[in-house]
């Protein structure tokens, strides 16, 4: 563009990762976003570089060597390698890492890089940086590097780590050749143990077979081959393992390791040694003081200065840690702030650089005791706003995601203040009339921050407005009104001014979620615009909206004006006018500017200028959109979506995005721009932008790389006017607000700090209605359900509004709805009235009930939505029904249909026996194929072996049959009873001829073959019996129906038994559902309803009918009871007729009638007889029956009992069967372990020779470069040779004496002493020096020498012209010299390289042997174990089978013995055993009761004695005059008090020698550990005196031929310093022995001196 040239960065802040590194010993540097900053840890001072590429990826740093190094962000990465101070690119890496790399480590003794790249190659390479050249590299594991670091003792030895384990890489060495061979170190399990892998490298062939055959590796029984069987752990042993959090090389090229659990490790990197030096979970270090004591997280951070450990972690706790061997000792501690996440010493080892988890950084000097200095205190997180303080021109805030708003200087960059809100924030805005800045939240909050105490900014207040997160916040330009957006499609509007209060004005409904807010302030018509970008889509996350809403708001109506809203709050139509406009395309952002409508369409990635229409106050009162074309279109950014931002002036428009660049042109032209990359597009770009008030500097943040980043523009020299217009509108927009902002900034400094106490529920109690009162009456439950009763805690400002509105309405018409709901009442009773008098109404006169209905509509409206609501019911039921139909035709298919043999069960008449069939499926034609081929294996099989037998004629033909017979009936040979009950197969292989896999296959095939005949033969039976149980249930119902018809004749009403099949007989019972199972009624449909009630009529009509046309058979029913003819079973009934006269008195009989009557007498007496003989008839024909149906069902119990047993010896041979299969199947598994072995065996084989046949070739390159680099070597050292034996010849003519002082002098070399440096304690910097010692020796030989060529030690006499020849012959013997020993050690560790090889081609043809012998033996066991069958034998019940131990395997001299003279034997054994035990109790009670005795007389004994001594003392004894006084004492008491004073006196001073005994034990102990660890460090000494020694000799050999006599006088000098020290610390080991026997001595006075000698007594 024609006025700005081009965008400078000023400052930058942030921090993207947690890496500090040291460039020097006073300046650290980190990566902040796109940059690096570098910090000066004295003065504070800052420098950045910004990098070359897009991003910054891996990151590290050299303090020793002043270098930095860091890989870009994108597709095939380069590293970037730079100097510092002078920042000059050294030079660029190209690697072959495609996507990244995960960590770089440069080494401070040399020029080399080490970078770990990510996926998907995962190498880990070693550069030379000067020469730009990798040097070797070799694959990773699939896993990303977290930590690299050399060693700094020894440059060839690299750590990597990741979350599992570490890695040692060592770097070997051929010439210009380099090779890296990985150690991997598996790191202990969380609680400390080792995790073991299978140590079964190789197979081991075993003399015993065990039961379950030859025992295979876990990665063998698992299938698995090739590289993944080695590393194969099963999942219930994978123990979680220990996690590193930080690593240090010690000085003795020991690593220490923190793990986030707690513990301490050191791990030898030559020997892979892991030695736990602290466990927090057995051995925690216990002290009085909490600090000292180490917990969990206490080696988050390591660091090592000299012998000392530093450690930090989450606990905030600095220990100086000392080791001793494998314990360790906290020396001291440091109490910090916060958690410590990283650690590194300067260069030097003075500056301890502390990192903390918040992302502050602290300097701490420990030698100088300092404290702990704040030196960086920008917090971790990604800022999201930033904004400039328009009251004070130097001063930006920014707010941070975590809460943290800080205030930044403009000029410098550093950090003047700050507060943490302890909330999530999303948006900020400064006011422009007052000192104060307003931030969003992602709660709905908007928080004001009072800013006139910079150093301490304070929030003033809190306004809760949104349930969603505030995404915008802007003022307008005039500072009058605060207005906010969010997604819920609601703008606040609020009064910006202090003074105020910050008071609400009001709210405006969008139409759409909120994507874009930006304000235009007319002065001249005192009017805001309000420019809003609205997505359609109200729910749910936008970036993108397509409609313009356009509000104008007046502010002289809006700031005085009291009623401007309406009892909701909304602001009235009349204080506001609003246009809406419709885009072609969406927007992602948009700015308003004066006439003019800016925006970025994210679809074609362009800028767009819209005109915004004149007629804007006629277009307020249309309703539809108005459509807006842009006006002019111009390329945009690369990466979506964007934001614009418009500088105060409303000239110059900034745009930012996805790609991280930064764009600034002028609204008026928009094709000429000037950019910058301020971030990175792998990281997410830029987040937000703003302009300074005068518009010259901008301020960015990165959306995801926690950055800030202050540019400058920069202007052209003849543009100077526009430059000058920017600053001249700043300045009067200051001049314009300075009484204003004056005023409101002395009140709000005098506004309180925010207090969350004041905003309790209680100061919002009056917004929760309850129950109100009204005149004493109390509102019933309807009105409290119209009451708003949310929450008071998180209720909005619209939310309390409307509440009280509401509590308002209902207070203001409390009266009217009562008056309403009594006339509803009323009104609801005299229908009810009229409904119940339409019910004692005749037909004619009733209503209907649909009549009553006052309102039809309304009904109609709730039967449509009960209608829809039972159709939704209906559907879903429907729906339902449908699937568990579905379900049941799935199981139906799958378990019943599919099945040849349906499952059910016989039970028995009279028990609860119940015996079930075996529900059999079809078999499968793959089955039956799979069957046919094994049984035509099998024939062919069994012809071959007959014409076999026959042609080799080993037996008669007869005998063979015989013996086959009897081999497949004996069920001993098959191993089970099948053939007996229906599963005899000729085709079965003989149990001792199974050796092939192929055999047991087909075997598996027939027994399963076997078992489906057993099943198919026992459900044959179980059908017949099935059947029988039908048969006698129909029996039993028709002489039951018999029986009835007898008691029915005899009047009888016993109930009788009558059998029937059960569910478990009859299954398919379940798949049915009887209407008797249904306990709710049917629903019918109205049409089913018809269908029923006509086929009901029909039913009824055709029975009718029926009835109608019967008239014979209702004659004779009536005539003769319905039969022609009189059964004899119809005697019962039968009655003899009375004569008619029997009704007269007997006196009234004629003769005649008497004559009748005695007939009827005698026929009445025949009928009851006949009668009598027929009723027993039928009881003994019912007995009958009853007998014949209990014993028909018995008979069928019995034979069902039979069934059973048959269904028993059914599943014993299934049984048997089924463990030969499993036998079977389970060899066949193991010869497949064997085969996988034996494959993972075959491929270790092929790797092995591979590798062997690779580590020849290389031993042959080797050995050819090492013969040339021995010969160039021999070459040289003949040459030096014959430079000292043509000394004499050069100088022949000098005389002799002066000959023998110049080849002394030619022999003399000085005393290169190395110059102590101010880092005299920094071992690694003397390791870090090694690497460069070999290239300055010569030098500093050589600056050395040139005092040896002065001519004050020329020899007298000696012309100077030969000296000058003598000095350059000496300097050329020197040079050579040199170069012999610089060879002989390239030689020496070329040789060491070959003889690695060497050593790794006879490892490798060791594991080849060890492979081939384990194949070897693999193959044995599998022969062994395919001849070892395993045989199933029956044995008869009542024997079992022992394990075969130790018995006999050599039957030769056994003799068969009958088992019943065995058992006799046995018993006799018996018999006489307990006659045995009676005697040795007998015995034992006996010795019992004489020890006793002689027991009671040993003691009667001894007191004897004791009584004899006692007498004999008395007779002894003699008065003293000592017991002469005690008799004559009278006073005892005075005499025990005074002996009683002596014995406390004689307690005490034991307790005190005791203490005092127990402090010299004390100090004896400290003083032999001493001494045990003077030996140790003697003995220590002496080894590597041995070691010294041999290396004396070795350089004492190499120098004696390489002429080197000065290099023989530093070696004993150097011995002479080591002896000396050994011979001060053996005196000082004598005097503190000496010491230590005069403690020992003072001792043992000491304790003569406490314990009195009492002297012997002598008898009187």
């Amino acid at each position: 563009m024609d006025v700005l040239e081009s965008l400078e960065v000023r400052w930058v802040q942030g921090y993207t990762n947690g890496t500090v590194k040291f460039v020097n010993k006073e300046t650290a540097c980190y990566t902040c976003g796109n940059f690096i900053v570098f910090l000066n840890v004295e003065t504070k001072t800052r420098k950045i570089l910004q990098t070359p590429g897009s991003g910054i990826g891996a990151f590290t740093a050299s303090g020793l060597c002043s270098i930095l190094a860091f890989s870009d962000l994108k597709l095939h990465p380069s590293i970037f390698i730079y100097n510092y101070p002078e920042l000059d690119l050294m030079c660029e890496l190209k690697g072959t890492a495609k996507l990244g790399y995960t960590n770089l480590t440069l080494c401070d003794a040399g020029p080399y890089l080490a970078c770990a790249s990510s996926i998907p190659e995962h190498t880990i390479t070693l550069w030379n940086w000067e020469s730009g050249v990798p040097l070797c590299s070799h694959p990773l594991v699939e896993e990303d590097i977290t930590d690299l670091l050399f060693n700094p003792m020894n440059w060839c030895q690299i750590c990597a780590v990741n979350s599992s384990s570490l890695t040692i890489w060592n770097v070997e060495k051929c010439g210009d050749f380099h090779l890296m061979k990985p150690s991997v170190v598996h790191l202990p399990a969380i609680d400390g143990s080792v995790v073991e892998h299978e140590a079964k490298p190789f197979h081991i062939p075993s003399s015993k077979m065990t039961y379950s055959g030859p025992q295979m590796p876990i990665s063998a029984i698992a299938g698995l081959s090739g590289d993944r069987a080695d590393n194969y752990v099963p999942l219930e042993q994978i123990k979680p393992r220990m996690c590193a959090s930080a690593i240090c090389w010690s000085s003795s090229s020991n690593l220490y390791v923190g793990s986030k659990e707690g513990f301490l490790l050191c791990v030898n990197p030559d020997t892979l040694i892991i030695s736990v030096l602290y466990n927090p979970q057995t051995n925690a270090i216990i002290n009085d003081d909490s600090e000292t004591s180490l917990q969990k997280g206490s080696f988050q951070s390591l660091a090592l200065q000299d012998c000392n450990l530093f450690a930090a972690g989450d606990e905030g706790i600095l220990r100086n840690i000392k080791i001793k061997g494998n314990k360790l000792e906290v020396v001291q501690t440091w109490a910090l702030d916060k958690a410590v996440s990283a650690m590194i010493f300067s260069p030097d080892c003075e500056t301890l650089l502390l990192t903390y988890s918040t992302g502050c950084v602290y300097r701490f000097k420990p030698l100088l005791k300092d404290e702990v200095v704040n030196v960086r205190d920008v917090l971790f997180g990604d800022f999201v706003a930033v904004a400039p303080l328009y009251t004070d021109k130097n001063i930006c805030l920014s707010a941070t995601e975590a809460g943290e708003v800080q205030l930044w200087a403009v000029d410098g960059g550093l950090c003047v203040g700050s507060i943490f809100l302890h909330t999530k924030v999303t948006s900020m805005a400064c006011c422009l009339i007052a000192q104060y800045a307003v931030v969003g939240t992602v709660t709905g909050d908007v928080l004001f921050l009072e800013m006139t105490t910079k150093e301490k900014p304070r929030l003033v207040h809190r306004i809760h407005l949104y349930h969603v997160p505030v995404d915008h916040i802007v003022f307008d330009q005039s500072g009058n009104f605060l207005i906010t957006g969010a997604s819920d499609a609601r703008i606040f509007v609020l009064d910006a001014r202090p003074s105020k209060g910050f008071e609400i004005i009001g709210w405006i409904e969008v139409p759409g979620a909120i994507i874009s807010l930006s304000t235009q302030y007319n002065n001249e018509k005192n009017q805001v615009k309000v420019l809003v970008l609205c997505s359609k889509q109200v729910e749910g996350k936008t970036n993108n909206g397509s409609v313009l809403l356009l509000l104008t708001l007046f502010v002289q109506q809006l700031t005085v004006s009291t009623g401007c809203v309406d009892v909701r709050g909304c602001l009235r139509k009349e204080v506001l006018h609003s246009c809406l406009y419709e885009l072609p395309n969406t927007l992602c952002s948009c700015v308003l500017a004066t006439n003019k409508i800016l925006g970025y369409s994210q679809e074609k990635k362009v800028l767009q200028r819209f005109v915004i229409p004149e007629s804007e106050e006629n277009l307020s009162q249309v309703q539809e959109p108005l459509q807006l074309i842009p006006e002019k279109e111009e390329e945009g950014l690369q990466l979506s979506p964007a934001f614009l931002q418009l500088s105060p002036h409303q000239t110059w428009l900034a745009t930012v995005g996805r790609d991280g660049l930064l764009r600034v042109c002028e609204i008026s032209t928009m094709d000429r721009y000037v950019q910058l990359q301020c971030h990175s597009c792998w990281q997410g770009g830029v987040g937000s932008v703003c302009f300074s008030p005068d518009s010259q500097t901008l301020f960015t943040t990165g959306l995801k790389d926690g950055s800030l980043v202050c540019c400058r523009l920069r202007f052209r020299r003849s543009d100077a006017d526009k430059e000058n217009a920017a600053a001249q509108y700043d300045q009067w927009i200051t001049h314009s607000f300075k009484s204003k902002a004056s005023l409101e900034n002395t009140i709000l400094n005098k506004m309180c700090d925010w207090d969350p106490q004041a905003q309790s529920p209680t100061r919002y109690s009056s917004f929760h209605v309850g129950e109100v009162s009204v005149n004493g009456r109390t509102l019933d439950e309807a009105e409290q359900e119209e009451s708003y009763s949310a929450s008071p805690i998180s209720l909005t400002w619209l939310d309390r509004k409307l509440a009280v509105v509401c509590q308002e309405e209902a207070m203001q018409y409390l009266e009217t709805k009562n008056i309403v709901r009594k006339n509803i009442q009323v009104l609801r009773d005299t229908i009810q009235a009229l409904i119940q008098e339409n019910e004692n109404l005749p037909d004619i006169e009733k209503l209907e009930l649909h009549e009553f209905n006052l309102d039809v509509e309304e009904q109609q409206r709730m039967q449509n939505e009960g209608q829809q609501k039972v159709a939704r019911v209906r559907k879903e039921i429907e729906m339902e029904n449908l699937a568990k139909c579905y379900q049941r035709e799935l199981l139906k298919r799958e378990c019943w249909d599919s099945m040849k043999v349906k499952g059910k069960a016989i039970k028995a008449f009279y028990s609860e026996h119940e015996v079930n069939n075996y529900p059999m499926k079809e078999r499968t034609e793959e089955e039956l194929s799979e069957l046919h081929r094994v049984e035509t294996v099998r024939r062919f099989e069994q012809t071959v072996s007959r014409l076999q037998d026959v042609l080799l004629d080993r037996k008669k033909e007869v005998e063979k049959e015989e013996s086959d017979d009897s081999k497949t009936e004996n069920p001993a040979v098959t191993g089970s009873l099948s053939s007996l009950y229906g599963g005899f197969n000729p085709y079965l292989y003989n149990q001792f001829d199974l050796h092939t896999r192929e055999q047991k296959i087909n075997q598996v095939t027939l027994l399963k073959d076997v078992i489906y005949k057993v099943k198919i033969s026992f459900n044959e039976e179980f059908e017949a019996v099935y059947k029988q149980k039908e048969q006698e249930i129909n029996r039993v119902r028709e002489k039951n129906k018999r029986i009835s018809e007898i008691m029915a004749e005899l009047d009888l009403s016993e109930p009788l038994w009558e059998p029937t099949l059960t569910n478990n007989e009859c299954p398919e019972r379940a798949l049915t559902v009887t209407d008797s199972e249904i306990k709710v009624e049917k629903y019918l449909t109205p049409e089913q309803r018809q269908t029923e009630e006509k086929l009901r009529e029909e039913e009824d009509r055709q029975h009718l009918a029926a009835k109608s046309d019967n008239l014979r058979d209702q004659a004779l029913n009536v005539m003769m009871g319905g039969v022609l003819e009189l059964k004899k079973e119809d005697i019962l009934r039968m009655e003899v007729p009375q004569p008619e006269f029997m009704s007269k008195p007997e006196v009234q009989w004629t003769e005649d009638e008497r004559k009748s009557f005695k007939v009827y007498e005698k026929k009445a007496k025949e009928l009851k007889e006949e009668q009598e003989k027929h009723r027993k008839a039928l009881q003994t024909e019912i007995k009958k029956l009853l007998m014949s149906v209990k014993e028909a069902t018995q008979t069928f119990d019995e034979r069902l009992v039979k069934l059973f047993e048959r269904k028993l010896k059914s599943e014993m041979i299934i049984y048997q069967e089924e463990l030969k299969i499993a036998n079977l199947v389970h060899a066949v598994q193991t010869e497949e372990e064997i085969l996988n072995r034996e494959k993972q065996l075959n491929f270790k084989l092929e790797k092995a020779q591979i590798v062997k046949n690779e580590i020849v070739e290389e031993i042959k390159k080797y050995n050819n470069v090492v013969d040339q680099f021995r010969d160039v070597y021999e070459k040289a050292v003949a040459e030096d040779r014959l430079l000292d034996k043509g000394f004499r010849k050069d100088f022949a003519s000098i005389p002799g004496h002066i000959v023998d002082q110049l080849y002394k002098l030619y022999k003399r070399r000085p005393r290169v002493q190395r110059m102590k440096t101010q880092t005299q304690n920094n071992l690694f910097k003397e390791g870090a020096q090694l690497g460069t010692a070999a290239s300055e020796g010569l030098a500093l030989m050589m600056k050395a020498m040139e005092e040896l060529d002065a001519p004050k030690n020329m020899p007298q006499g000696l012309d100077p012209v030969v000296w000058k020849k003598f000095c350059l012959a000496r300097q050329t013997k020197v040079e050579s010299e040199h170069q012999i020993n610089q060879e002989a050690l390239t030689l020496a560790e070329m040789q060491a390289f070959l003889q690695r090889r060497i050593d790794e081609d006879e490892r490798a043809h060791l594991e080849i042997k060890n492979l081939i012998a384990a194949l070897n033996g693999l193959n044995e066991e599998k022969e062994m174990f395919r001849l070892d069958c395993m045989v199933q034998v029956v044995l008869q019940q009542g024997l079992v089978e022992v394990e075969a131990k130790d018995f006999i395997a050599n039957y030769e001299d056994a003799q068969m013995i009958r088992r019943s003279e065995i058992e006799d034997l046995n018993s006799t054994i018996r018999a006489l055993g307990d006659q045995k035990i009676d005697t040795m109790v007998k015995c034992k009670d006996v010795c019992r009761k004489n020890i006793q005795q002689q027991w009671e007389h040993t003691r009667m004994s001894m007191q004897l004695e004791d009584l004899a001594n006692k007498i004999r003392d008395i007779q002894l004894l003699r008065i003293s005059p000592e017991i002469r006084e005690y008799l004559n004492e009278t006073d005892h008491d005075r005499k025990m008090s005074k002996q009683i004073t002596i014995e406390r006196t004689k307690a005490l001073q034991d307790t005190a020698y005791q203490k005092k005994t127990v402090c010299c034990n004390k100090r004896l102990q400290h003083l032999n550990k001493q001494i045990k660890q003077m030996q140790e460090k003697n003995k220590s000494l002496d080894l590597q005196v041995a070691d010294v020694k041999k290396t004396v000799a070795e350089i004492r050999k190499i120098y004696e031929d390489a002429g080197t006599g000065d290099s023989q006088q530093r070696e004993v000098e150097q011995r002479y310093k080591n002896i000396t020290l050994r011979t001060n610390l053996v005196n000082q080991a004598r005097m503190q022995s000496e010491e230590i026997i005069s403690l020992r001595n003072e001792v043992e006075k000491l304790r003569k001196k406490t314990f009195p000698v009492f002297p012997a007594q002598h008898q009187i």
